[in-house]
């Protein structure tokens, strides 16, 4: 691993550097839909007394148009597997009533698993920011995934947020060729940054140590309130313009073609780390690969832009730190004191999310991620 400045304390300036755009306003209740011809839009809503799979094909001023499938499920991996790309395109393209419900209505839009697979520093601006030349990295995130519209708790750390694309496969996925088909949705990948800064290994960051802990507490992985099939997600994805406001400011935004590791890159990336563990809660967790596949249900994150709450290690907590090392802090390293001395100014300025805060992402063409943080 390389840096910059050619020091151990810079390595703990970790992801997401980057002061806030531009106050931006957005108008959350309309979300440009995907034709048909481009790709397929679902989402899960209560309907006839369950959920139900439907058709989306207007999301404007707070108001889902859509049509209730004729398929023995809610699931969209589940009504792909049975069939296909071109059935479920053939059963969309059906004449039916049309269906309103307000976009708050959205259930959940897909069962997942508890295990993901997720990128670190895959987007250039943010790998400059954290002083990371070597390129992105991976590590496991372990959280059920909870609905667009939950609650996230600030809990007592330091919470921030993350705006992502997700990726997951219809059968499981192959570690040397790209799947015809992907699904995609979005997520809030949340971020206790004083638990991983507790937890990282502050001379190679890039091994990933610490993330998990640091990003798989309960209400971490808030996903977003449409599932999307491309019909060709090589030309779909770069296009893709991830957008999060915190209050209705702009503060982060870029283009999914600006990744560093697209997704056929990321497979070969994972073939690599087949058999990395990392640490997480005293036990040692991996990719959760079976027989060299990524099992459906595990989605893949596909990193964050710029713009994060966490704004790097001050010069003046550098040296506090070293100087309180220095003056009998020998039984802990010097990195410990000055993540302390860090984490007690943040928390004391309440630089990191708070209860009533109020995070939204907004993507066209993906949907939408409302979240309000609570006690």
């Amino acid at each position: 691993m390389k840096y910059r400045l050619s020091a151990p304390l810079v390595a703990l300036f970790l992801l997401g550097i980057g002061p806030a755009l531009a106050a931006e306003q957005a108008d959350f209740g309309t979300v440009d839909i995907s034709p048909p011809e481009d790709a397929l839009t679902l989402a899960r809503v209560l309907h006839e007394g369950g959920p139900r799979l439907i058709s989306v094909t207007s999301y404007e001023q707070g108001t889902i148009t859509g049509r209730v499938l004729d398929v023995l499920t809610d699931d969209p991996i589940t009504a792909f597997q049975t069939l296909g790309f071109q059935g479920l395109a053939d059963l969309v393209a059906e004449p039916g009533a049309a269906l309103q419900v307000p976009a708050s209505d959205l259930l959940i839009p897909v069962a997942l698993g508890n295990s993901y697979i997720a990128a670190g520093t895959n987007f250039s601006e943010h790998a400059a920011e954290s002083t990371v030349e070597d390129g992105p990295f991976l590590f496991p995130k372990a959280v059920q995934p909870t609905g667009p519209y939950s609650n996230v708790p600030a809990g007592d750390g330091l919470l921030d947020f993350e705006v992502e694309l997700c990726f997951v496969g219809f059968d499981p996925i192959q570690l040397d060729r790209l799947p015809a088909h992907v699904g995609l949705f979005l997520c809030n990948d949340y971020t206790d940054r004083a638990k991983l800064m507790r937890h990282i290994d502050p001379f190679d960051v890039t091994s990933g140590n610490g993330f998990t802990t640091g990003k798989s507490a309960p209400g971490f992985m808030p996903i977003g309130n449409l599932f999307v099939i491309p019909r060709d997600h090589a030309t779909f994805v770069p296009s893709v313009a991830l957008s999060l406001y915190l209050n209705g400011e702009l503060r982060q935004h870029a283009f999914q073609s600006q990744a560093i590791w697209d997704l056929e890159e990321t497979l070969e990336q994972v073939a690599l780390r087949q058999d990395v563990t990392w640490e997480y809660n005293g036990t040692d967790v991996s990719l959760s690969l079976v027989e060299n596949t990524i099992p459906v249900r595990t989605a893949i994150l596909g990193g964050t832009p710029s713009g994060t709450l966490f704004q790097g290690l001050s010069f003046s907590q550098q040296v506090s730190g070293t100087l309180q090392w220095l003056a009998g802090g020998w039984d802990k390293p010097f990195a410990y004191w000055i993540i302390e001395i860090y984490i007690a100014d943040a928390q004391e300025a309440e630089a990191f999310l708070q209860p009533g805060d109020a995070v939204t992402i907004h993507v066209d063409r993906l949907g939408v991620i409302a979240n309000k943080i609570v006690e």
